[in-house]
């Protein structure tokens, strides 16, 4: 079966030198056919000494490079490229098309405006990007980096994008890209940087000479204000001193960090700290060209100033609480002034329970809090470990941080396998039911309980050894089906089991491989020959008969009828019964029911399809092996062995590699041929016959007068492929149904004829109802696999018989 997805949009690219390139992509499942057209003519690996076609090797079918060397005047013309997957699932064809001239070229692009672009908030700021080259004419777009959306508000108009009451979030890269399907996109970038202040925050350094986090008189303080500023070089700081300017002098030193070194930041170092200056310091942000507010941040400096001390409320350092819950984690602090408290948490890792990073439950590394609580709501057993709260230097005081831990455990139910599974058990057989423990906090005192339906079965206790639960049922009576269920339990919840117990047999499984499963005994109605096998036979109780149902297509009235088994149905064994007096040419719809002693089981259905037979007035008959029906040729059963098709996509080549075809004849990979396989346990001379179906003469062209005159020629060819060291031969009969049936040879050939394929034409004569036979005879070794492909018959004399050289032939199967 095929299970196809969707088939992509064909593009194509084409790189501009003397050599181009047109590339053909297209996603699917199944893999696509490719076909390439210049203006009306197909074109194949082979048919234009300047064409090249291949896949690249690393994507595996969904490309096709169709390379056109050193340019010629002809190649300047409409290219198309067709992706099929020959109508599976009712999947049609998709095309692209593109034009070459001399005048095809990359796109170029230039963009009109400053880089970087700085703008206040709330402008209107406009992106100009325009085509400075490319043919066909590029078309443009404005994206940002990491596929981020642009703004909600910006409107584009071509390559213009204009964004109106512009915003900090707005602020970043924005590159413009022009694309035409010609060698690579042209790429340009800017960056709009808005005007903004952010992230105000200070920190005091206690004498940074003595060991001492305390302020005292006499010592040395330092005062630190951070602050984000866009554009960076604008930001300028000011001092004031209980609301008064302050000026850098011998005891009070003030310094800014090169803005380049982001984020900016000042500090006010007060040297031998006096009594007179205890009092409110204030530092204050702006960008020197305006246009944002400025930012103030103010600290107190005075007796009561003290470093922080962190500590966890007692009974809460140890804390207990189930899936879904809210929990508060706390901390409390003291200080002033009291600073931020970052959340983390620590994750212990190896025997070694060294520390490494966990994430928090909203996905961060860490999280800020102001009141030292730290909620969590609906609560997963992920978030169960320690948490760590400390103190941060930020409006607060640079010292080594405080620190304090709290661990939080997260009960839930166990989780169970398997959660629902279906059993399919025969009368009087023994089997057993395992309910697994995978996971469960707490994970002791687990108790667990089977049912069947309602009606309670045993319970127990899981002892610390045991990992799950086993329920046998010694033999099975009709009471014991039904759905058993096994509930594991804690103190958080419980984990169910499910096992549904039936005696259903299993689903019969059609088979459609076969070539002859349509026949016609009457003018107006065709039978069909059903095949199927049973899946897993021996499950269940022996399957008595099979409930067949039909319902001609378009009618919901269905006739039913029971097909009797004897004995017992193997794994694998092909049933048949044959569907006579369907009614030409409608459809039906089959639906096959498997009865045991239990009931009914599964059942599946297949619409029947009445396809008129090949050609019965033969005028052309046309056979690429591509489909498996093999357009109704056949083994003949009395050969040593068979024709075998393949692809050579799928043909494995590691124990003859000097032999057979690397393709088929049109030089696609994923084409059918026919091959004889004269690996062992061939012997040399032995036979393998291939019949074509059999054709009616025309009746226009036969007469009742038996002289050659009046029959019809016809001209039957193929090509063949003969390469290896002990090839043997080849040999075409026509195959007459008179009276008795007679074969004539028509063609034959022996011996290695080279790693290509050639083709072969001859006229045939019949009289009356024929068929062709191909006849491989194996060689004298393992080298010696012949093939065949595209297989013709057509009205008339053979036209232009093959020279000794190569013909190559395109072929749109």
């Amino acid at each position: 079966k095929t299970d196809p997805t969707s088939v992509g949009e064909a593009k194509e690219q084409f790189y501009f030198e003397r050599t181009v390139f047109l590339r053909c992509v297209a996603n699917s499942n199944p893999p696509v056919h490719y076909t390439w057209r210049r203006g009306r003519e197909a074109l194949t690996q082979g048919s234009d000494s300047g064409v090249e076609i291949y896949e690249p090797f690393f994507t595996q079918g969904e490309t096709k490079i169709l390379k056109l060397k050193n340019l010629r005047p002809q190649d300047y013309a409409e290219y198309t490229c067709i992706s099929s997957v020959r109508n599976v699932c009712g999947i049609g064809d998709k095309s692209a098309h593109f034009s070459l001239n001399n005048r095809t070229a990359p796109p170029s692009i230039k963009l009109l405006l400053d880089d970087p672009l700085v703008v206040n908030p709330g402008e209107t700021i406009t992106l100009v990007c325009v085509a400075s080259g490319g043919d066909p004419p590029p078309t443009l777009r404005w994206v940002r980096p990491g596929g981020e959306e642009l703004p909600r508000r910006s409107v584009i108009n071509g390559g213009t994008l204009t964004i109106p009451a512009v915003t900090v979030d707005d602020g970043g890269a924005y590159s413009c890209m022009a694309s035409n399907n010609v060698g690579n996109p042209a790429k340009k970038s800017t960056t709009i940087l808005v005007r903004g202040l952010r992230k105000g925050r200070f920190w005091i350094t206690p004498d940074p000479y003595h060991n001492d986090d305390n302020i005292q008189i006499g010592r040395e303080v330092k005062i630190s204000c951070q602050v984000e500023a866009t554009p960076p070089e604008e930001l300028q700081f000011s001092w004031l001193k209980n609301g008064r300017p302050l000026r850098s002098s011998e005891r009070m030193v003030i310094t800014h960090t090169d803005t380049d070194v982001s984020p900016g930041t000042t500090n006010l170092d007060i040297i031998d700290l006096k009594f007179t200056d205890f009092g409110t310091y204030t530092c204050v942000a702006s960008l020197r060209n305006g246009g944002t507010p400025e930012i103030s941040i103010d600290v107190n400096i005075s007796s009561t100033t003290v470093p922080p001390e962190l500590t966890v409320p007692r009974g809460r350092s140890h804390l207990i609480a189930q899936e879904g819950d809210t929990v508060d984690l706390q901390c409390l602090v003291s200080g002033k002034p009291k600073p931020i408290i970052l959340w983390s948490r620590v994750e212990e890792s190896g025997g070694a329970a060294a520390a490494a990073v966990a994430l928090m439950p909203d996905g961060s590394a860490e999280t800020e809090s102001y009141d030292g609580v730290l909620r969590i709501s609906n609560l997963t057993r992920e978030m169960s470990g320690t948490y760590r709260c400390q103190t941060s230097q930020y409006n607060g005081f640079n010292v080594k941080p405080r620190e304090a831990l709290i661990q939080l455990v997260v009960q839930f139910p166990p989780t169970v396998e398997p959660v629902y599974t279906e059993i399919r058990q025969a009368l009087g057989r023994a089997f057993s039911l395992t309910c697994r423990l995978l996971r469960a906090h707490p994970a002791r005192l687990l108790r667990y309980e089977w049912k069947l339906g309602s009606r309670l079965l045993t319970v127990g206790q899981f002892s610390d050894q045991r990992d799950d639960t086993n329920y046998l049922v010694r033999a099975l009576n009709r009471e014991g089906y039904g759905e058993y269920t096994c509930d594991i339990t804690n103190e958080a919840g419980a984990g169910r089991c499910t096992f549904l117990v039936t005696g259903k047999a299993y689903a019969p499984e059609f088979y459609y491989d076969t070539y002859s499963a349509l026949w016609e005994n009457q003018p107006r109605v065709y039978g069909f020959k059903l095949q199927w096998t049973q899946m897993e036979p021996n499950a269940v109780d022996r399957i008595l008969a099979y409930r067949l149902g039909i319902r001609q297509m378009g009618q919901s009235r269905w006739w039913e009828q029971e097909i009797p088994m004897e004995g017992t149905i193997q794994k694998g064994e092909l049933l048949t019964y044959n569907l006579t007096k369907l009614v030409k040419p409608d459809s039906y719809l089959v639906r096959l029911t498997p009865i045991t002693r239990y009931g009914e089981g599964d059942a599946t259905e297949r619409i029947i399809t009445y396809s008129a037979p090949v050609n019965p007035h033969l005028r052309e008959f046309r056979c690429g092996f591509e489909d498996e029906a093999m357009c109704l040729f056949s083994q003949d059963k009395t050969d040593e062995f068979d024709w075998t098709r393949h692809s050579a996509a799928t043909r494995d080549t590691k124990y003859t590699p000097n032999t057979g075809p690397s393709s088929d004849h049109t030089g696609s990979k994923q084409g059918f041929y026919m091959y004889i396989e004269t690996s062992r346990p061939r012997l040399d001379g032995d036979k393998a016959r291939l019949l074509s179906p059999i054709f009616n003469m025309n009746s226009k062209s036969s007469s009742s007068s038996s002289s050659a005159t009046n029959n019809p020629t016809y001209c039957f060819a193929f090509y063949y492929h003969m390469y290896g060291k002990h090839i043997g031969a080849l040999n075409v009969f026509l195959r007459q149904k008179g009276q008795t049936v007679s074969d004539t040879s028509v063609w034959s050939l022996t011996g290695n004829q080279g790693d290509r394929w050639r083709q072969a034409k001859v006229n045939i004569h019949p009289t009356t109802a024929f068929q062709m036979m191909m006849e491989g005879v194996r060689g004298s070794g393992i080298e010696g696999d012949i093939a065949i492909d595209d297989v013709t018959i057509e009205e008339g004399e053979c036209k232009d018989p093959p020279p000794k050289s190569l013909i190559l032939h395109i072929s749109l199967i």
